[in-house]
């Protein structure tokens, strides 16, 4: 810290998890369930990472049910995902939960509320765990009518997250965790009375987001317009692309490629390496997955993290749902999406410019989830009851894969090998890697380390600032030591 702002900014990883490892000499078919264990917030995405690699890998494409199920199922999980991030793990850093104490209204919820903090505060014993306190002493949202209704909204995500769960599990089988996933497909058959429990619960999630989320969005970036100028990080954006509308999966909702200086261009998978200098490894640095090692080396001179660095082409690049937004911005396939995204910064007064920062980041985040929202209500329409949800395939003798995705929090990507029917080598590139990377090999801080730096702190003790600037990544460390 130099003059009240973020001079250099260290980003780690504290443990090591071994998922690469216990996965070599498994039966492939493991590998979907293994994964997901990976984190319990996003882990359909996994699971759809490692079918779309083995899929490369048997040569095999999945039936039009299970496609649209899959698509089904991972678009209501970044929907969970994007609720949960917003009103349970970053908007309570811009809301004044303390302004509720003076409410004076007959909401059972926040009456309910009130009691609670008032109770907290008055005998002074705060648990670590309380959500809402104890909590940093700076300013948060001033106007009351926008503090109450961000409350009220809180209480209603935590059931709504629950109903996201139950729409997921309704093709996935369960949720966390989605017991159907199979290359292929799913291999869960196709009801008309599942397609009406899928539609039934869709429209309050739909209703939440359209009269709730986007509102409170809105209201939190008017009141801190300091925050489309915080955050801005290194500029670059990547994004594979995700939920299939072809068999061949070439097209898709939310469209592959890559922003590097403002420019657009296409992904090449082959221009992805792992750099690990800085990086609890001993593996060797600047190698594509698909040869990848995860052999540590806690006790390594110089590391600092036990995530790797990722790069393309030796550029940092910082991935998530602004990066998904900006890249469909600039390539254009998507024009519900254009659409929207220009009537968010017209209702903001702002320009796509302004979008990359820490509010730029959480308006993307709302954006997607209406526009995944609104594309479940088509895709759950298309599912054919009773026709099959799965081809059926044989394990290969060998074989080689990867499978690229996107989880809510950013590019997700699983690369195999296949030797002798089993797993020999099985490397994992997840979104926070990308996002929260140490150091590469040439010294280049990563996304959320040059995010950092520049930030204004009013008061290290309370850096409620670079707090801000760190959730508006949404990083799940978990996923990130896999």
């Amino acid at each position: 810290m130099e003059s009240n702002r973020v001079a250099r900014a260290f980003v780690s990883g504290e443990m090591f998890r071994g998922f690469e490892v216990i996965l070599r000499g498994r039966d492939p078919l493991d590998a979907q369930h293994i994964t997901q264990r990976i984190c319990g917030v996003c882990p359909v995405e996994h699971g759809v990472a490692s079918v779309l690699a083995q899929e490369m890998a048997y040569k095999l494409a999945p039936a039009e049910n299970g496609r649209i199920a899959r698509n089904l199922i991972q678009g209501v999980n970044f929907i969970m995902s994007g609720m949960t991030h917003f009103y349970l793990l970053s908007g309570l850093d811009f809301v004044d939960v303390a302004m509720i104490t003076g409410y004076q209204g007959k909401d059972h919820a926040l009456l309910a509320l009130q009691a609670w903090v008032k109770s907290q505060l008055s005998s002074g014993q705060v648990y670590p765990a309380a959500p809402f306190l104890p909590r940093y002493a700076a300013k948060y949202l001033q106007d009351q009518d926008a503090n109450f209704g961000a409350l009220k909204h809180y209480l209603d995500a935590l059931e709504l997250r629950a109903v996201a769960h139950q729409m997921s599990a309704v093709f996935a089988g369960k949720m966390p965790h989605a017991a159907t996933l199979v290359p292929g497909g799913i291999t869960d058959k196709i009801s008309a009375l599942k397609i009406a429990q899928f539609k039934s619960m869709l429209e309050r999630v739909s209703d939440f987001i359209e009269e709730s989320y986007l509102p409170d969005v809105i209201a939190v970036a008017k009141a801190f317009p300091d925050y489309f100028a915080l955050g801005q990080g290194c500029g670059n954006f990547l994004a594979y692309g995700a939920f299939a509308e072809s068999a061949d999966g070439k097209a898709k909702l939310l469209p592959a490629g890559l922003l590097v200086g403002g420019k657009l261009q296409p992904l090449d998978p082959e221009a992805i390496t792992e750099d690990v200098s800085q990086s609890f490894f001993a593996s060797a640095s600047g190698r594509k997955p698909a040869d990848g090692e995860t052999t540590a080396a806690s006790d390594k001179a110089g590391a600092y993290s036990w995530l790797k660095a990722p790069r393309y082409q030796s550029q940092v690049m910082e991935v998530g749902p602004l990066a998904r937004v900006l890249v469909a911005y600039h390539d254009g396939s998507n024009p519900a999406l254009k659409q929207a995204t220009d009537g968010l910064l017209k209702a903001l007064g702002r320009e796509p410019k302004d979008l990359v920062s820490v509010m730029g980041r959480h308006a993307a985040r709302a954006l997607e989830c209406k526009l995944l929202a609104d594309r479940c209500a088509q895709w759950v329409d298309q599912l054919v009851p009773g026709a099959p949800a799965f081809n059926d395939f044989e394990v290969p003798e060998s074989g080689q894969g990867f499978g690229l995705t996107e989880a809510a929090r950013g590019a997700l990507g699983h690369w195999l090998e296949i030797r002798g029917h089993k797993i020999s080598n099985y490397q994992c590139v997840v979104p926070t890697t990308w996002n929260c990377s140490p150091r590469d090999d040439r010294g280049v801080a990563g996304p959320m380390e040059q995010a950092l730096v520049g930030t204004p702190v009013a008061d290290p003790e309370n850096p409620i600032e670079a707090v801000r600037v760190v959730r508006s990544f949404d990083p799940c460390l978990a996923c990130a030591v896999h």
